[in-house]
């Protein structure tokens, strides 16, 4: 096939005492998120969304919470490794349209460095990556500030 589509999502609750990295940026802030990993929700997603379009599974199998040596992993190095294994399938990343619900902080300072960030680890063009963010208008635990979650949709096109 031509073009493969892949939908990801992830969600992580907010934890004092971490550091909060999305999109592979450090944003400051009073909290992080909590995980394995350091918990960077938007990359997750994409990973996953990536994974998905070519049927190989998602971050879990490749990357499972069980095994320390993905302990506090920078979630670009999985992101860099989930482009490496598309790459071996002959295929590379078209676009990629995400967007986090987070009531706090506020993302549109950060979006283009995210864009910069993700375009050089999967060597395309910033324009190819949509980021965009929303609140959920005080409701559930996002509204609540209890945590983030990130959804995206990637197009992998042959080589």
């Amino acid at each position: 096939m031509k073009y493969r589509t892949g939908i990801g999502f992830d969600v992580h609750a907010f934890q004092e005492g971490r550091k909060l990295f999305l999109g592979g940026v450090e944003i400051p802030f009073e909290k992080g998120l909590t995980g394995h990993s350091d918990a960077d929700v938007l990359l997750h997603a994409i990973c996953d969304a990536m994974l998905g379009a070519l049927a190989l599974g998602d971050i879990g199998i490749h990357f499972p919470n069980t095994d320390p040596k993905f302990k506090n992993v920078d979630s670009k190095l999985l992101l860099a490794e989930v482009n490496r294994l598309i790459s071996e399938k002959k295929y590379k990343v078209g676009n990629i349209d995400s967007f986090l619900a987070i009531e706090a902080p506020k993302i549109s300072p950060y979006a283009v460095k995210m864009c910069e960030t993700i375009s050089s680890i999967l060597n395309i063009s910033t324009d190819q990556i949509s980021i965009k963010a929303t609140t959920t208008e005080k409701l559930g635990f996002i509204g609540r500030g209890e945590g983030v979650s990130a959804f995206a949709t990637v197009l992998l096109e042959k080589v």
